[in-house]
Parts: structure tokens; sequence; C-alpha cells
């Protein structure tokens, strides 16, 4: 009987930093690796996150979609998954104890818990999932609990690295597999995806214990309260700040819902090591000298709605930013994000607070490997052939071009976007045809509902704003009855402008004037086009126009 082709589908985290999700199938049998979200850019008015675009999973019904499993904890990885349980209800989710328990929480929040089985591996188990069985490793990330994948295909082992660098010092003391990662290559590596997001980067990533230092030194010179904005999952750098605030005698509040449940989930796994008596309850900050308070925040990336961006803007319900405050920013700005982070750190020093982030201090390394490390990984495994994965294009270009450096054939090195799908048989691997692998923007409750052009809509009212007229016609004879109404957002402010609103009057009249029945059906956008004519030869701006013609 013939082997059933091999096809890697990716669907988000190529040619982008997040939403990563791949679906691996071998015949009419799949499983998918992760199910991350995006932030949205600041062209993506309104938007709240981006998750993978997996109607062709949906549209394959003669697919059987195995398991799930998860690399690591992080949004980019996890973001999506009650969107795709609730898709594919029923199928099983495998993850690492933490990764497990964070995905427990979001489950929970959405009501999904009940609609999947959450199967929890360690390290270096194997997973036998469909007919795919997976060799997982461990790998040292900025979260704990990491794994990468060893595939075993007919065709050979697929290495999917997931998220990772070589850190020798890491903080919970777990070192990255190297032998087994070793062990794939004598047994024969078909294809390696690794991680990119650091390819435009020479050297190695520093490890997480720089980190400590630089907390000790922060913490050891504010005289105020210290906050500590970092990712709602980043357990590990939870874990260093509530050691140095036992250090410094301090207690450990938590600002951010979804902070404070990953907090809850990691101690009851016995991850995270603070004992009852380190924590305070935010609403008895009041009641405790500043010296001795530390507050961990959400809101590293700028989020308006976050902790971190609400106290930049002084709308947060019970906190305020203080002079004399230190606020510790423990995050990179994701590509693409550095604008809002930045205006964020900017309105922190207006309110009078100290911010601290790198490259001030060393106050977050990377979790991902630079290009020596991306060499180490290529020179282990050993790839027959290799696809960059995690990183926007640039950097997939810039470690396809590292490979072919490190002996790996040009015409065997592949730069795929998402959708691009690679097929592999006894005759090698390919290039296939091409699936949607495109955005799907998650507004408040809306999850798909508003595309590109809705986008483009509100680029247009947020720049020019928009005015909405109302007026009477006589059904008779096809006047104007009365003064029209006109209100306008964004765009002037009627009662200084006279003369424009004349202008706008004269318009309307001279349409209706050259209307000759108030059978044409075309008078509302006639007016509509004129009126937009007008405006744009006086004041050089394009507000939407609407028009409401009310026959009587």
């Amino acid at each position: 009987m013939a082997k059933p082709k091999l096809r890697i589908v990716p669907l988000g985290g190529l040619g982008e930093i997040g939403k990563n999700m791949t679906a691996f199938e071998l015949g009419n049998d799949a499983i998918i690796i992760d199910t991350g979200i995006m932030f949205p850019a600041n062209d993506m008015l309104g938007v709240d996150y981006i998750i993978p675009d997996f109607r062709y999973l949906l549209e394959r019904k003669d697919l059987t979609i195995h398991g799930i499993i998860y690399t690591h904890g992080h949004e980019d990885h996890t973001g999506a998954t009650a969107h795709v349980v609730d898709a594919f209800k029923g199928v099983p989710i495998y993850a690492t104890p933490l990764t497990a328990g964070l995905l427990e929480v979001k489950l929970r929040e959405a009501k999904l818990l009940d609609h999947t089985t959450i199967n929890v591996f360690s390290a270096g188990d194997i997973l036998e999932v469909g007919p795919f069985k997976l060799e997982s490793f461990h790998v040292c990330h900025s979260i704990p609990d990491c794994v990468g994948f060893g595939i075993n295909t007919p065709y050979g082992i697929v290495v999917h690295t997931g998220d990772y660098k070589f850190d020798n010092t890491p903080v919970d003391g777990k070192k990255p597999d190297y032998a087994r990662l070793a062990e794939f290559s004598r047994r024969g590596v078909l294809l390696l995806m690794a991680d990119s997001t650091n390819a435009d980067q020479s050297g190695w990533t520093p490890s997480e214990s720089v980190i400590d230092a630089a907390f000790d030194t922060v913490f050891r010179q504010a005289k105020g309260r210290i906050m500590v904005a970092t990712f709602a999952s980043l357990i590990s750098r939870i874990q260093q700040v509530a050691n140095a605030a036992q250090r410094y005698g301090r207690k450990l509040a938590i600002a951010g819902y979804s902070m404070g449940e990953n907090i809850k989930m990691a101690r009851k796994l016995g991850i995270l090591d603070v004992p009852d008596d380190l924590f305070l309850d935010v609403n008895d900050l009041g009641r405790t000298p500043p010296s001795k308070v530390v507050i961990m925040v959400t809101g590293s990336q700028g989020e308006p709605s976050a902790v971190l961006g609400r106290l930049a803007t002084g709308r947060h319900r019970t906190l305020d930013v203080e002079v004399g405050d230190t606020i510790i920013v423990s995050a990179h700005p994701i590509p693409g994000n550095e604008e809002t982070v930045f205006r964020t750190i900017n309105r922190l020093f207006q309110r009078g607070a100290n911010v601290i982030y790198d490259p001030i201090a060393p106050v977050h390394v990377s979790g991902h490997a630079k290009r020596e490390e991306m060499r180490l990984m290529m020179n282990l495994v050993r790839p027959q052939y290799f696809l960059p994965v995690h990183g926007e294009l640039r950097h997939l270009r810039a470690h396809a071009a590292l490979a072919v450096e490190s002996g790996i054939p040009q015409d065997q090195v592949f730069v795929a976007e998402n959708g691009m799908v690679l097929e592999a048989d006894k005759y090698g691997v390919r290039m296939g045809e091409r699936v949607p692998g495109g955005y799907v923007f998650v507004d408040g409750s809306g999850v798909g509902d508003i595309g590109r052009t809705v986008i483009r809509d509100r680029e247009i009212l947020a720049k020019d704003g928009f005015m909405i007229i109302s007026l009477d016609v006589d059904k008779k004879t096809g006047k104007m009855s009365g003064e029209p109404e006109i209100i306008s957002r964004g765009f002037v402010y009627l009662r200084d402008a006279d003369e424009l609103m004349d202008n706008v009057k004269n318009t309307i009249a001279d349409v209706l004037a050259s209307t000759t029945s108030s059978k044409n059906g075309k008078r509302r956008d006639r007016i509509q086009e004129s009126i937009s004519r007008m405006l744009y030869n006086e004041t050089k701006r394009r507000p939407m126009v609407f028009s409401i013609i009310n026959e009587r």
C-alpha cells in the first residue's frame, strides 16, 4: 500500500510575529501544533487581536484532526485556543504542566472546558496522536515548560523547535536537551522548522539569569513603590520579582485579572514558589508604606485596556501613578508594536514615574535564539531540508540565508508564508498549493465579522471624520422643505464653520434643482458626491458623507 503524502500547512506565524498555528497531515489524518494570536498593528483600528484563518481545516470534511499540541504557554502560541476548541469540539489537547494550566484558565473563562480533554505530558515524553508519533524535547525560552517536537513521518523526522534559545544557566535549572537533538540527526532529519525571531541579530542571546542582577540593583535603589510590567503568562519573571521582593522586605500585589489567575494556577502546580504572606491585596496598598510595595501589572505591550495602559492615561479604577514610583517594563516590544509601547512609557514619565526598560537596564532579555544559536541548532540536527518559521519575512529571509551559509543546499531551503503548503514524499520536499492563511480580526465579541473594508472605513473616519445630512423634500415639487439638519463629527466644529455650512446647503439646493423628478433614485448619491467634492475643494479633506432624504 502506498504511503500517504506528508503535508505541512502553516496557517500562522510565517511572515509575522504571532498567531502561530501549523497543521501536519498524513492522508486524511492531521494534528495541529499551537493556536496563537497576534496583536493588531497600529492601522488595525479597534481590533482587539487577530487569530489564524483556519477555514481550510473546517472545509476539509474528509480530515480527522487527532489533537492540538502546544509548544509553550505564550499568547502567540495559545491565545486562539478557545476559538479553535469551539470550532473543533472534542479534539483533545496535549501540553506540558504549566502550558496545560494556562490553557485550562482560558477554556474555563470561555466556558469550553467540557468541550475538550487536556492531556498533560512532560518534556522528553513520546506522544502517540493518531498515526503521528511525536518525541518532545525540552527547550529554554522566557517561560518554563517549553518543548519542541521531533515528528516521526514515513519520510524522516520533522523537527519543530518551538520558541527557543540555548540558555546554559536557566532560571529554573532545566537546560536544553542537546542529547535528544543530536540523536535526531543520527536517525535522519528530513526537515527542520526553526524559530527565526532574532535571525537578523548576531551572537548569542543572554541568559535569563542576568535579569536577577538588574532587578537587584533597581530594588536596592528605589525609594518608593516599584511596579513591574510583564506578560501575564511569564511565570519565571514573576518568580524573579517575588524573589527580589523577599530580599528587600517588600510585599507583592497583583494588578490584572489574567496575571492573578495564572499565578494561582502556577502556585497550585508547584511551578511558582511564593509564600502566602508575601502577597498583598491591591485594596490594601494605601495602608502600606510605598517603600514596602511591589506591584505586578499587565500591559507590557502598551495595550490600552491593560493595567499599564490605564495607568499611563490615569484611567485605572484603583491605582494611579505617583511621583517617585519606579516602573520596570520587563518585556521587549513585539515588532510593529514599538510606537504603542514607547508612547505608554512617555506618558508614564509625564505622570512622574521613573521608567526602567531595556536598554536602560537589562530588565528583560529575549527568549529567542540569535544567529550563532541558530547555527548550532542546524549543526546539531543536520536536516536535509530547512523551513524558517516564527518571524516576519525579513527574519525568515535572514534565517534562510544563514542555513545556506551553514551548508544546506539553496534548493532545499524554503521561505514560505501563511497558507503555502509543503509536501513530502519519497521524492523529497517541495512547495505545494496555497490555501487561505490570512487574518481573522476579533473585535469585542465579533470574530471575523470585520475585514479590510471595515478597517479602511475606520481609517477614513479616524482621519477625516464624517458628516450626516438629513433633509425633508416635498414629494410633489422635489424642493427642500425647511433647513437641512447637519451633523458633523471629527471633521469641523459646526459653530465655527458658518460659511462652509452655507456652501453645503447651496450644494444640496443645486442638486435638487437639477433633479427633474422625485422618482430619480440617485438623488441621495448625487447629493453625497457633490458635497464630498465641494468639501474637498474647500478643505482638502475627505470626510465620509451620508445623506438621508425624507419625502413628505
